[in-house]
């Protein structure tokens, strides 16, 4: 059993837990529900720029422990600080040691989109990623039957939030809706033995039809990975574990800013 199935058998457990306490009108009736979401897709499509979304992690299954003396709040001051084009929060309790109450207390103070990083397998973790501030949620592919991503994608866009959909593998691809899902992210991670290899985001990025934002994940920690993810037409990067070991995130996320940007 890899990771993946792992996590998941744990996490249909957990939101069987979910339901049982709180209810859909519940996430409905709460403060953040209704607000106008900030968008990623219009913030960043067409940008000559590779935008960054910053994670905060604090925690991984194959690392183990990545920040010691964590403070969500403060790093993420410092990512909005730094004018980062969103954040991702991990929320996933058991395996990554996060927080849903992390979501909503960064989302007192956003300043830019958030993204919900969890393990999406019921409905109701949507309407609970909205009412906690959200404004993307991440959606797996090896996760979902492409019904299932369907149905979660409309929920998500009928309750005005923007759907980050992850792949490890070009066979996931026959699941997506293009006209659907427009914002894709390529875990360069290998879920079976953990290795990364960055050529997995050019692999499927020949598939991706223009008018898609491409997200490339994991694996990325010097500038030379960067300049090989603008030449195989990256338009972001998620960079999570890099930030959380720097000795100084400010300085960090200051450099990668620079990695990031149009040299031409």
């Amino acid at each position: 059993m890899n990771i993946l199935t792992e996590i998941l058998k744990s996490k249909k457990e957990e939101v069987a837990g979910l339901k049982m306490r709180m209810s859909k009108q519940s996430f409905i009736d709460s403060k953040f529900f209704n607000e106008i979401p900030l968008n990623f897709y219009n913030q960043i499509n067409g940008k000559s720029n590779i935008a960054i979304i910053a994670e905060i992690k604090k925690a991984s299954p194959s690392k183990g422990l990545i920040k010691e003396n964590f403070n969500h709040l403060e790093i993420a001051r410092t990512y909005f600080s730094h004018s980062v084009n969103a954040v991702s929060i991990l929320t996933d309790q058991k395996y990554f040691k996060g927080e849903i109450s992390f979501l909503y207390e960064i989302a007192e103070i956003k300043q830019v989109p958030l993204l919900r990083k969890d393990f999406i397998v019921d409905e109701i973790q949507i309407y609970e990623a909205k009412a906690n501030g959200a404004d993307l949620i991440l959606l797996i592919c090896e996760a979902l039957s492409k019904n299932q991503i369907k149905e979660f994608t409309n929920l998500a866009s009928d309750i005005g939030l923007e759907v980050l959909l992850e792949l490890h593998n070009e066979n996931q691809l026959e699941k997506i809706d293009f006209g659907l899902n427009k914002i894709i992210g390529v875990n360069n991670r290998n879920l079976e033995d953990f290795s990364v290899d960055l050529s997995t985001t050019q692999k499927i990025s020949k598939h991706l039809p223009n008018d898609v934002v491409l997200v490339s994940e994991s694996g990325i920690s010097k500038k030379g990975d960067i300049d090989y993810l603008r030449s195989v037409h990256t338009d972001a990067v998620l960079v999570g574990e890099h930030l959380m070991r720097s000795d100084s995130i400010d300085s960090s996320i200051d450099v990668l800013k620079k990695w990031c940007a149009n040299e031409s």
